[in-house]
Parts: C-alpha cells; structure tokens; sequence
C-alpha cells in the first residue's frame, strides 16, 4: 500500500463506524491513513450526509432495480477511480458479490457486532441475548464470498451484566465497535502480519 493508506467507506445508514473512523484520522489516532471516498447504495443514507458536512468525497449508488453484478461493478469503479487501497464496510447491509470481492481479495475489512463465528447474520446482539452467553462483543474481519466469514483481524469483548437486554447490550458492543475498527484499520495498513489459513498472524 501507499505510504498514505486511501480508505474507501461502504455504508447503507447513519455510518456511527464511519464517523468513529473519521474522527481517529483528524485527531491523528490513526495514523497515515485518509478517506478517498464514502458509497452508499441509499440516496437518503444519514451517513451520506455526514460525509458531505465533513467535506469527503460522497457518492450515492443506489442498488434499488439493479442487478448486484451490475451495481457492485460500478461501486468496484468508482472505488478505483479514487485509488482506494482498503475498502471498509460500516453498516453496509447488501452482500458483496464474489467479483467485488476478488477485485479487492484481502483489502475489504467489515465489522460484525458479535465474536464471529458465533451469530453471523442480523439482529447478532439479540441471538446473543437470546442465547444465553456471558461474553459478547465485536469482530473485525477480511470480507470473503461467505456471510461474515472471512479471516479474524481484531475481536472486542463485551460482558453481559444483570439487568441487560438486547439494547443495552447493543450501545456496549457499539462503543467497542467504534474503537476496534479504527485499530484493526491501522494493523491492515501498517502491513505487519500474515495470514496463514484462516489465521491472521501480527508480526
């Protein structure tokens, strides 16, 4: 990757990840790193707009009628045409098809709002609740062609206390989220590691 790492933000909502991505970039947490370009597949996304107010480069691609091939290939060049180096899912609620994901292998990083591989999928929080665990948390993690399922990059746990519910739950592991991506972004970038199977290995 380039000596500065140009980061290209996927998101369908209010973009809460996104927005803890930016803030760690202008307060220097994370370092040598920049967003080239924010994509939504919604015109009306929250997160769209906090892009604009922020002054970052903010596109709509809207997925609405359109095959995913063909929408994932104009995302895939609009991604290109801002040199993005790391691509980042932050609230992206559409599957990537396998050519979007071979067009960036190992270079689009997602978050997941539970200790993956346990309650892949939606609503992770409430499985979790619902399950019974003690511990829950956050995955970030390399996007392959399986529903979050790609290589382990960073886990954050999250205990359950008395008295929670799913909600509760769910602003805890949030604020984990907003801190584990920015870390797991700057273990990407910095290149230290390999990966071995599915094991990712800092060295």
């Amino acid at each position: 990757m380039s000596s500065t790492s140009k980061l290209g933000i996927l998101l369908s909502g209010r973009g809460s990840n996104f927005l803890a991505i930016a803030d760690s970039i202008a307060n220097d947490q994370l370092k040598g790193c920049e967003i080239a370009v924010v994509i939504s597949n919604k015109a009306d996304a929250p997160g769209l707009a906090a892009a604009q107010e922020r002054g970052l480069k903010a596109v709509a691609i809207e997925a609405r009628g359109r095959k995913r091939a063909e929408h994932d290939e104009e995302i895939v060049a609009t991604l290109r045409a801002h040199g993005v180096d790391l691509v980042c899912l932050a609230g992206y609620m559409r599957l990537l098809s396998p050519e979007f994901v071979q067009a960036f292998p190992q270079r689009i990083l997602n978050i997941h709002p539970s200790l993956l591989p346990a309650f892949p999928g939606l609503d992770a929080q409430q499985q979790a609740f619902d399950y019974g665990v003690q511990v829950a948390g956050c995955t970030v993690h390399f996007v392959d062609e399986q529903l979050d399922h790609g290589v382990i990059v960073l886990q954050k746990t999250v205990t359950i206390l008395e008295g929670d519910d799913a909600h509760a739950l769910s602003e805890r592991v949030l604020e984990q989220e907003h801190i584990a991506y920015s870390e797991a972004i700057a273990r990407v970038v910095s290149g230290q590691y390999t990966i071995e199977g599915r094991r990712y290995i800092k060295r």
